[in-house]
């Protein structure tokens, strides 16, 4: 078997071709730019971008599965629109000219937008992205859905490589120092590896006419507190656990107060219930999920640790030179 990974480089991507080759898949590993490394068995490295059609062409051809894992996150509109959904509806198409089986696409659950979302099944919330990023995100998915294709919509991944959600978090607790409404909000969360298996798992299963054309939400199936995940990184000295309990009109005052990165829309995701059912997908790939939604920390700690310390280091010499 052979499948084409768009975003081979990318913090999802890597860890998805590690994951095929080591179920006997042979990949041809798709970015803007091959990496600088020594020939691996079973990886062929190809140089495309989904902002250039003619770039795509031949892609696909002698691959059973395309897995459309790129996107470009960013402000840019017009990028958004011409990378995330004119792309991947140009690669959808070469893939359907190469007699591709199966297409897969990475999405988010950052396509329901605003609002609390708890234990909510895939049709159940009318998707409304609130930023261009999301919004052409969500417009792909349709490309994908009309190939008779799978749509994937994590929610927070994290482990090895992550540099949004707990970096956000630390961020976070560092200009609101208490428990977020008394740290209730559950959220979905999947590790980068689980979410690699899961994509590796779906690869090498026969098409369905049950799985096909379809959205699964891809999160580990239980929902995790967001008390429950501060504590586990508290533990390892990632972040500090704070004792105090304000409410939400609170932390937000808190949040504008300070400076950091994190904006008022990211700080509501992480501290609101934003958590979706999660295991139809695990069920209809017989896929096993990790039996504990935090297990990844065990193997993360450390990396993350590196670079939390390297991100302080540029914070401060950056007020420096302010």
């Amino acid at each position: 078997m052979r499948a084409t990974v768009i975003g081979a480089t990318g913090f999802i991507g890597g860890a998805v071709v590690d994951q095929l080759l080591c179920l006997g898949v042979e990949v041809r590993a798709v970015g803007r730019h091959a990496p600088a490394v020594e020939e691996r068995a079973g990886v062929e490295w190809v140089e495309a971008d989904l902002a250039e059609p003619p770039s795509l062409r031949g892609l696909c051809r002698g691959s059973d599965v395309l897995l459309q894992l790129a996107s470009y996150i960013g402000p840019d509109p017009a990028r958004c629109h011409r990378v995330n959904t004119l792309g991947t509806r140009e690669v959808v198409r070469e893939a359907e000219r190469s007699g591709i089986r199966r297409t897969v696409l990475l999405s988010t659950a950052a396509a329901y937008g605003a609002g609390v979302h708890r234990g909510v099944a895939v049709g159940q919330v009318e998707p409304g992205p609130l930023s261009v990023t999301s919004a052409s995100r969500r417009a792909a998915e349709q490309s994908v859905l009309d190939a008779h294709g799978v749509v994937l919509r994590p929610g927070l991944v994290v482990g090895t490589g992550d540099r949004w959600v707990v970096p956000a978090l630390a961020d976070a607790l560092r200009r609101v120092p208490a428990r977020w409404s008394g740290g209730q909000a559950l959220h979905s969360l999947i590790s980068v590896h689980d979410l690699a298996r899961l994509i590796a798992g779906i690869t090498v299963v026969q098409p369905t006419p049950e799985t096909g054309g379809r959205i699964f939400h891809a999160n580990h199936p239980r929902p995790v507190p967001i008390a429950d995940l501060i504590s586990s990184l508290a533990a390892r000295g990632l972040v500090v656990d704070p004792t105090e309990d304000w409410p939400l009109d609170r932390c937000l005052a808190a949040l504008g107060e300070r400076s950091g990165w994190v904006s008022e829309r990211q700080f509501r995701l992480l501290a609101e219930d934003h958590w979706y059912l999660s295991e139809d997908v695990w069920n209809a790939f017989g896929v096993a999920p990790a039996p504990d939604p935090l297990l990844w920390l065990t193997h993360a700690a450390d990396w993350y640790r590196r670079h939390l310390a390297e991100t302080d280091r540029h914070s401060a010499q950056s007020r420096c030179s302010g």
